[in-house]
């Protein structure tokens, strides 16, 4: 394939992608589900003879696809990144008890229901419980902060404690992430290796906190006292000023390249990179930067989930649309219970109103239960992949459900609490 022809792929799916990501934005559905829509479409619409994957080489093997699929990593890596830009080690120390439970238990037990789903209702397989609960576990909370943001609302106590634990779950989701792939990859449920990737990811997390927290401010710091030096010893000297986001780029690549080499996922490198810039983020207009950089490859990341759809698994089975409608259910319901839970254990005596707006707050799964089941397909156990097509579709559906259910039900419940004026606009998107 030439590379005139690759360019003119990526130029149509690209233009496709964010034209319908604006069309359903005008309906207060985030643009991710356009381009989502656009990439079930691309791998499924036969019409006559003409199928328009292979019109645009992009069917699994063709050259396209490849390149495709190469754009859509890229983005993913870039997407997490920047989740991670904006997780400061100072709001994880300093959101307190009840941010850590909502999401302590808004892991533990979406995550043990979705386990025990597949495992006595479902298939049985043991990697494919295990993949459910992990994309159970997920919280993408984009959306939520977006809902906040709009109301004027960020800092009542819910969203305090809905984006503290949000942050937290981050972190959380990461480490289940990196013991589930861990131990797909290995192809074995062997107790020793199933500490040994926990102690991976664990220590990584750790080092990167340390790095963020310390090392990095620290150097920050001297940079500023020797550059306030020199111009005290001379007034004509310009400090040398590092280009920020190319040194940014760099750590995000070799994060999530060190993450993969230990045996974790990419994101988690990418993820925990974007960590060490976050308390300068802002100075440093690396958010800015990167959210241009972003808008192209992830893009692409979501058009690829979608064209791994496989609708005839609908057709050939309408069961799984039953299947499906369950597991919604249970995701909307095991985070709701979970984190409302997980307040009320915090504070006793906090009011039934806020623990309705915790629990709707963390329900999105977005991106992040997206990746978690495209991580699964792509890992290969005895039985085929870790996530199975079946799955995949499932997971895919409930994430875009639970993205497009909770803002409005939590923007009634802060309306009914704090009396204020709200509406989905054409902006609310990721």
């Amino acid at each position: 394939m030439e590379i005139a022809q690759i360019i003119l792929m990526l130029a149509i799916v690209f233009i496709l992608s964010k034209t319908l990501s604006r069309v359903v934005a005008k309906f207060g559905v985030p643009g991710l589900i356009g381009e989502i829509i656009l990439g079930v479409v691309l791998a499924n619409l036969v019409i006559g003879d003409f199928n328009i994957a292979e019109a645009l080489n992009l069917r699994d093997g063709d050259e396209g696809h490849d390149v495709l699929e190469v754009f859509s990593e890229l983005g993913v890596v870039f997407l997490l990144f920047m989740v991670g830009l904006e997780t400061r080690v100072h709001d994880l120390t300093s959101v307190g008890k009840a941010a850590f439970l909502v999401a302590f238990m808004g892991v533990i037990v979406p995550f043990v229901v979705g386990f025990a789903y597949v495992t006595f209702l479902g298939d049985g397989e043991f990697y494919h419980s295990m993949f459910m609960g992990a994309a159970m576990v997920a919280t993408s909370v984009g959306i939520t902060a977006r809902v906040i943001k709009d109301m004027g609302l960020m800092d009542v106590k819910e969203s305090r404690i809905i984006i503290g634990a949000a942050v937290i779950d981050d972190i959380l989701g990461m480490i289940v992430l990196a013991i589930v792939s861990g131990m797909a990859k290995t192809g074995e449920i062997d107790f020793v290796d199933v500490i040994k990737v926990t102690l991976i990811a664990v220590a990584f997390v750790l080092i990167v906190l340390f790095l963020a927290g310390k090392i990095v401010p620290a150097i920050h710091q001297k940079w500023k006292d020797y550059n306030a030096a020199k111009i005290e010893q001379d007034p004509n000297f310009l400090p040398y000023r590092f280009n920020m986001f190319i040194i940014a780029i760099a750590v995000c690549l070799v994060f999530a390249y060190l993450a993969e080499f230990a045996g974790l996922a990419t994101i988690i490198g990418s993820f925990l990179g974007g960590m060490l810039f976050a308390e300068y983020a802002w100075d440093w207009k690396l958010e800015e930067k990167f959210e241009n950089l972003s808008t192209f490859f992830v893009s692409f990341f979501f058009v690829y989930v979608g064209m791994n759809v496989e609708l005839e698994i609908f057709f050939d089975k309408p069961s799984l649309f039953i299947t499906a409608a369950v597991v919604i259910i249970l995701a909307c319901l095991t985070k709701y219970i979970g984190c409302a839970l997980g307040a009320k254990i915090a504070e006793p005596h906090i009011e039934g109103s806020s623990l309705n707006i915790i629990g709707c707050g963390m329900m999105p799964r977005g991106e992040v239960g997206i990746i978690v089941a495209l991580i699964g397909t792509k890992i290969m156990v005895d039985e085929g992949s870790a996530v199975s097509p079946e799955m995949y579709a499932i997971i895919v559906l409930m994430c875009i459900a639970t993205t497009i259910i909770a803002p409005p039900i939590l923007s009634i419940l802060y309306r009914k609490k704090y009396k204020t004026d709200y509406v989905v606009s054409d902006q609310d998107k990721l």
